[in-house]
């Protein structure tokens, strides 16, 4: 069957807030210009938003400049920040540490409480009467490179193949959408990203990436709980002073709270199992006193980069730019990348705009880089570029040393800390690590996975080829399971894969991709990366509501 091709001028792969942000901008920038310009914009949820999970109070600094009207123009962000808590946690009681001994990164000043997924339905909106084409239901699988090496778009993933990779009765072959320029904006650890990375050797020079799980809960509270615009982080249990982390409590409107808790993908003790940190975390005084009475009604896990600006990769490639955190540009020490990711996208559309005007296409966007470096975006970033390595020698020491830092240097500190290790090359051997007892879940504040998964609407066809791709189908049990008694049951926070014993006595390795989050912490975090998450069918996966 001969597959479709399409064409625009400009293709963006990912419908979060760094792709939608390029997409207007690049629309303003035609208007402004009165040239034609066609741009599209690939999402591999069902609909814009379904796949967005983000805590999330948004610092509305980019956004100002986008799009200036949004107070007068129906946006949903209604909940200023009104205080702010930063806590300490021991397991049975919590300290407030005094504002003015935060670094002024960790305050939140004119931001926002939002729903990500909802601002991202928003500017959806917002592009589509610009005139952008948006695809929802649409994954990009493969990259287009043109016979001079450069990238002119993507493919999108076949419908209809059954499990063995065979054309189903109703299959229907992916489209080729071709672009002058293709603004890739997949989110965290995006597998073009990796492809393109790998193809163009763009993260020579470049630290090593980092990452956190974030697991995150939507509670319903009674009225007295409640305090919209009230914003509480917190340090300390259930994690160890060596493991890197923190937890948070976001108030809402309508007597909602988002709370989660954010792992570091470089902790030590392949015991150690994210989801039951998280689940602990609620039940700490100072946690458990705002859910009781409550009920839960989301939940859902992604992943974070935090590497910061020296993990940075080279951005611009032929024919192509990598923005958001398909790039990292993510602030770990404020754990704020909406704002960050909407600049990126903003400038790589200025960048793409220039290009086009010149006459140009499926060349380097040398612009770009240069933009970036002379921008608030690379400014923030290279303040905070200690934070992660700062933390690497413990919650407390380095949390002293990364405070003290900015409250004497700011803006100018003069010296720059060896960067961190992979997460995938942290973990201990079991034999040497302590085993972890979790208590069991009370299914009134704590849960199991499988009810936490039910709630996060998740959609597979069963009849597809597993999306969770082993290279060694020998490793997981050869060596995750000889030496690291199989990390991959407790990193993963939906239960995807199970150790099984057969009925010959043969020990397997189960994967359940029907439960998959799209979290990608399989692929970051398996010891000998052995794992590669690739996108289902379109319009699979978790459909997040007000996330």
């Amino acid at each position: 069957m001969t597959r479709e091709s399409i064409e625009f001028d400009v293709v963006i792969v990912g419908g979060g807030p760094a792709g939608l942000a390029a997409a207007i901008r690049l629309r303003q920038l035609a208007q402004a210009q009165a040239f034609d310009l066609t741009v599209c914009v690939l999402e591999k949820a069902a609909e814009i938003g379904a796949h967005i999970l983000s805590g999330a109070v948004m610092d509305p600094r980019a956004l100002d400049e986008l799009l200036p009207e949004w107070r007068q123009a129906g946006a949903p962000f209604d909940v200023p920040v009104a205080d702010e808590h930063f806590l300490w946690l021991g397991e049975a009681r919590s300290v407030r540490i005094p504002s003015a001994l935060l670094p002024q990164c960790f305050h939140h000043d004119g931001g926002r409480v939002v729903s990500l997924g909802d601002v991202c339905r928003w500017l959806a909106q917002r592009a589509e009467a610009l005139g952008v084409e948006l695809f929802p239901g649409f994954a990009a699988v493969d990259v287009i490179i043109d016979a001079d090496g450069a990238v002119a778009g993507v493919i999108t993933g076949d419908a209809g193949r059954r499990a063995d990779g065979s054309a189903g009765a109703n299959f229907q072959p992916g489209i080729e959408v071709r672009g002058k320029y293709t603004i890739f904006a997949e989110g965290c650890r995006g597998p073009l990203g990796k492809q393109l990375m790998t193809r163009y050797r763009l993260r020579d020079g470049a630290a090593p990436q980092t990452y956190g799980l974030g697991i995150k809960e939507l509670w319903e509270v009674p009225s007295a709980q409640s305090h919209p615009g009230r914003v509480v982080h917190t340090c300390g249990w259930p994690l160890r002073p060596d493991t890197y982390g923190g937890g948070f409590l976001y108030h809402q409107a309508g007597g909602r709270v988002a709370v989660g808790l954010v792992v570091g993908l470089g902790y030590r003790n392949p015991y150690l199992s994210p989801f039951d940190e998280f689940q602990r975390f609620k039940t700490h005084p100072a946690i458990r006193g705002v859910l009781a009475g409550g009920r839960r009604v989301a939940y859902g896990a992604a992943a974070v980069v935090s590497g910061g600006v020296r993990a940075l990769p080279t951005t611009v490639f032929p024919g192509g730019v990598l923005v958001g955190d398909d790039a990292g540009f993510l602030n770990p020490a404020r754990s704020k990348g909406s704002h960050t990711a909407m600049k990126s996208g903003m400038l790589a559309a200025e960048a793409v705009v220039t290009a086009l005007l010149a006459g140009r296409q499926h060349d380097t966007l040398v612009d770009f880089p240069r933009a970036l470096q002379d921008s608030w975006l690379f400014r923030e970033l290279w303040q905070v570029r200690n934070f992660k390595p700062w933390m690497e020698k413990g919650l407390w020491v380095g949390g002293a040393l990364f405070g003290i830092e900015q409250k004497v240097f700011g803006a100018t500190v003069p010296w720059t800390l060896p960067p961190c290790p992979p997460d995938h090359l942290r973990l201990d051997k079991a034999s040497a690590s302590e085993a972890i007892v979790y208590p069991k879940p009370d299914g009134i504040l704590t849960f199991d996975r499988a009810s936490s998964v039910f709630l996060s609407n998740i959609r597979h066809d069963e009849q597809q080829a597993c999306h969770l791709r082993l290279k060694d189908a020998e490793l997981p049990i050869r060596v995750n399971l000889a030496e690291y008694d199989a990390p991959e049951q407790r990193y993963c926070p939906a239960g995807v894969y199970e150790i099984r014993q057969g009925a010959d006595g043969r020990t397997s390795l189960q994967i359940n991709a029907q439960n998959c989050l799209h979290c990608k912490t399989c692929d970051i975090k398996d010891p000998l990366q052995n794992i590669d998450w690739t996108p289902p069918e379109g319009g699979d996966g978790p459909s997040y509501p007000a996330m």
